[in-house]
C-alpha cells in the first residue's frame, strides 16, 4: 500500500513527523511518499522514501497517476482537498491538523475548511491536541475523526555520550515569530544569568528563512537591550541528526530545553529532548499535554510569568533528585506512548475504518 503525505515545506515538526512515520509505517508494509510545495532552504533531510517538491498542477497530476495512492494525507492545507479532486484523485483524502498556531486562528481556519472537508474529504486527523479536538467536535460532529499521538523512534534519535560542559546550557527551538514567543525566552535567560548563574549559556536553534525582516530586527534589538551577546549562541539550520548530540550536551550540562510557545499542536522538539535525557520546562501550550506531566515528565510555568519560569528553572537545575526522576520518567513515557509500533497500529485502524484497501 502507498500513501502520499502533502505539506507546504520540508521544515519544522511536520518534516520530522514525516520522516518518523515513513520508518514506522514501512514496518507494516505501508510505503510513504512525500510531496512538498516548495523549499525555502537547500537542506532537505533524507526521508528514505520518494520525496517530491513541486506546486505545479501538471507535475502533481503525474505524481498522482504514477503513485496510485490508496490514500492521501494533506497537512493543514484544506483547500488542497478540492485541488486534488480536480486533479483527478478519487481515493480517500484525510486532512491532518498538526497545529495552526493561535487558537483563534485554528478556529477560524477550521471553520473556513468546513465546505472543503465535507464535500471533498473523508476523514480528519490530529495528534491528540485538546483545542483542535474540541473544534473538530464542534464543527464536524458526525464526520470521521481520528486522534492519536505522533510517533517517535527513541532508538534511532537518542542520548549520546558527550563531554560535560562547565556551565549549564538553556536551549530554545523555534521560529523567530510571535507564537513561538522568543521574547519570553530571552527575558527568562536574562533573569537566570543575573539571578542564578552569570556563566549560564543560552542556545537558540532556529531557521532564519522562516521569519520576517521586522521580527528579525526586533530580535536583534532585544538581544542587545538585555546585553545577552556574550551568553547567547544562535544555531541556524542544524542538520537533524546533529540535534541528538546537542540535546545530550544540554542535558549533561545541567541545563534544559525551555519551550515558551503560546500554542502548540504536538511539538517534536520536546520528544527529541526527552529521548536524549534533556529535561523540559514549558508553557501549557495545549499540545504539550500528551508528553509533559508536571513534576513527573517535565515542568510547567505560566505563560507570561517570568519569575515563575525562573523559579521552576532553578528547581530543575538545583534539585538533582527531581531532575533525575524527570529525565527517567519522561523517557519511559515517551517509549510507551509514542512508539512507532503504537502509531502503526492506530494508523492501520484509521485506514481500515475508512475502508482504505
Amino acid at each position: 500500500m502507498k500513501i502520499l503525505f502533502v505539506y507546504y515545506v520540508p521544515s519544522g515538526g511536520v518534516e520530522t513527523l514525516n520522516r518518523q512515520r515513513s520508518s514506522a509505517l514501512k514496518k507494516i508494509n505501508i510505503n510513504c511518499h512525500f510531496l512538498y510545495y516548495r523549499k525555502q532552504r537547500d537542506l532537505v533531510n533524507d526521508h528514505h522514501a520518494p520525496t517530491f517538491i513541486t506546486d505545479d498542477d501538471n507535475e502533481i497530476k503525474t505524481i498522482l497517476r504514477n503513485g496510485d495512492y490508496s490514500a492521501i494525507i494533506i497537512v493543514s492545507d484544506y483547500k488542497s482537498l478540492l485541488r486534488f479532486r480536480n486533479l483527478g484523485y478519487k481515493g480517500k483524502l484525510i486532512l491532518e491538523i498538526q497545529g495552526y498556531g493561535p487558537k483563534d486562528i485554528a478556529r477560524s481556519e477550521l471553520q473556513k475548511a468546513i465546505p472543503y472537508v465535507m464535500n471533498y474529504g473523508n476523514g480528519l486527523l490530529n495528534p491528540k491536541t485538546p483545542h483542535i479536538e474540541k473544534i473538530f467536535d464542534e464543527f464536524y460532529p458526525s464526520f470521521p475523526k481520528f486522534s492519536f499521538n505522533n510517533c517517535f523512534d527513541s532508538n534511532h534519535f537518542s542520548y549520546r555520550k558527550v563531554s560535560v560542559h562547565d556551565h549549564p546550557i538553556v536551549a530554545w527551538i523555534g521560529r523567530i515569530e510571535d507564537n513561538k514567543n522568543w521574547r519570553e525566552f530571552l527575558y527568562i535567560g536574562h533573569q537566570l544569568i543575573n539571578l542564578y548563574n552569570p556563566n549560564l549559556k543560552l542556545y537558540m536553534f532556529e531557521d532564519p528563512t522562516l521569519s520576517t525582516p521586522q521580527e528579525r530586527v526586533a530580535f536583534q534589538q532585544l538581544i542587545h537591550q538585555l546585553n545577552l551577546q556574550q551568553s547567547l549562541t544562535i544555531h541556524s539550520n542544524v542538520p537533524h541528526d546533529k540535534m541528538s548530540e546537542y540535546f545530550s550536551i544540554i542535558g549533561e550540562s545541567g541545563g534544559f530545553l525551555c519551550s515558551t510557545s503560546k500554542v502548540e499542536g504536538a511539538p517534536y522538539a520536546l520528544l527529541e529532548a526527552i529521548s536524549c535525557r534533556c529535561p523540559v520546562l514549558t508553557t501549557d501550550s495545549d499540545g504539550v499535554r500528551s508528553s509533559i506531566i508536571h513534576n513527573d515528565t517535565g515542568l510547567y510555568y505560566t505563560l507570561g510569568n517570568i519569575s515563575e519560569a525562573v523559579k521552576e528553572a532553578e528547581k530543575l537545575m538545583k534539585n538533582q533528585k527531581l531532575r533525575e526522576s524527570i529525565r527517567t520518567n519522561a523517557l519511559l513515557h515517551l517509549k510507551e506512548n509514542f512508539s512507532p509500533e503504537r502509531y502503526g497500529n492506530h494508523f492501520s485502524e484509521m485506514l481500515r475504518s475508512l475502508n482504505v484497501k
